[in-house]
């Protein structure tokens, strides 16, 4: 009975956020390299119709 204390259960939950935590700082590079690889690509999309202008206009 003495098992379902509030100060076990706040521990517990303490326990859960702490791993919860580590868990949300492992992905944050992995979101941080995603975005600037998504950056990276918008701006190669953008440079790719001038790429392409200047072949169709050495196929002419």
């Amino acid at each position: 009975m003495m098992s379902d204390s509030p100060d076990k259960r706040s521990s517990e939950w303490r326990a859960i956020l702490h791993i919860q935590a580590r868990i949300a700082v492992l992905f944050v590079p992995v979101v941080a390299s995603l975005l600037l690889i998504a950056a990276l690509a918008g701006n190669d999309r953008k440079s790719v119709p001038d790429v392409d202008r200047t072949v169709t206009g050495s196929v002419r």
